[in-house]
C-alpha cells in the first residue's frame, strides 16, 4: 500500500516514514501545495494529514484531496485537540482522528482497522489458493514455509490480492509498485517481469492459476 505523510515537522515525517516504510511506500509532504502535487501525480492508500501547514488550513486540505484522491483513507494527525475541529474532520470524510503526541504502534493499529474494513478483510492474513499472505509481517508462506519475495514483487502482490477480482492495467500497478513513472528504475515491462518472478517462485509450490493474465489489459487475481 501507498502512504502520503503530510508533515512539516521534518523530526516528526522522517520518524513515521522510517516505521511505516517497513510495510508501506511511503512520499512525504511538507506544505499543502507540495501534497496537491503528489496527489495529482500518485495513487495512494492512505494519507495521513496534519492539519497545522504552514500554507494552507489542513481542512480546507482535506476537502481537495478528497476530490482528487476518494478512495484513499484519511487519517488526521494534530496538536489541536479541540472537540469542533476533530468533528469537522469526520465530517470533512476522514476516516479517523489522531490527536499528537501519539504513538506510531497505535498509528499502525488504526490503519490496518482501516484496511479491513476498506477491503472487507477478517484478518491481516488473507488466504489465497494454497498460500497465505500475511500483510502485516510482509511474508507469504506455503504451509509452514515462507517464501521469498523482493520488495516490489510483495507490494504487487499484496495489492492485487486487495483489488482481487478485479483487473488492473499496467499502468495502475505501475503507478502504485513507483511513486512515479520517472523513477530511474521504471520500465513498461517491468511489470510482467515482477509478474513473472512471482509466478515462477509461487508455482515450485503450489498451483498459482488463481493469478490471471487479462490479455491487453493487464493482470488480476481471481479468488
Amino acid at each position: 500500500m501507498k502512504v502520503l505523510i503530510i508533515e512539516d515537522e521534518r523530526a516528526m515525517a522522517t520518524e513515521m516514514d522510517t516505521f511505516l516504510k517497513k510495510a508501506y511506500r511511503c512520499d512525504l509532504a511538507a506544505t499543502g501545495s507540495q501534497a496537491i502535487s503528489k496527489l495529482d501525480d500518485n495513487t495512494y492508500d492512505f494519507v495521513l494529514l496534519d492539519l497545522g501547514l504552514p500554507d494552507m488550513d489542513g481542512l480546507q486540505l482535506l476537502q481537495q484531496a478528497r476530490k482528487i484522491c476518494p478512495d484513499a483513507a484519511y487519517i488526521i494527525l494534530t496538536a489541536r485537540g479541540q472537540l469542533e475541529d476533530r468533528i469537522k474532520g469526520l465530517d470533512l470524510g476522514a476516516d479517523d482522528y489522531l490527536p499528537k503526541p501519539f504513538s506510531l504502534l497505535e498509528l499502525q493499529s488504526r490503519m490496518q482497522a482501516i484496511a479491513r474494513r476498506k477491503f472487507a478483510l477478517q484478518d491481516v492474513i488473507i488466504p489465497v489458493g494454497d498460500f497465505n499472505v500475511d500483510l502485516q509481517k510482509r511474508n507469504v508462506y506455503f504451509e509452514q514455509t515462507e517464501i521469498t519475495l523482493s520488495r516490489k514483487e510483495f507490494d504487487l502482490l499484496s495489492y492485487m490480492l486487495l483489488h482481487k477480482n478485479r483487473p488492473l492495467t499496467r499502468t495502475q500497478l505501475g503507478e502504485h509498485i513507483w511513486s512515479n513513472f520517472a523513477d530511474d528504475d521504471y520500465d513498461s515491462n517491468y511489470i510482467d517481469v515482477h509478474i513473472k518472478n512471482i509466478r515462477r517462485k509461487l508455482s515450485a509450490y503450489a498451483a498459482v492459476d488463481w493469478l490471471q493474465t487479462i490479455r491487453h489489459v493487464g493482470y488480476k487475481i481471481k479468488i
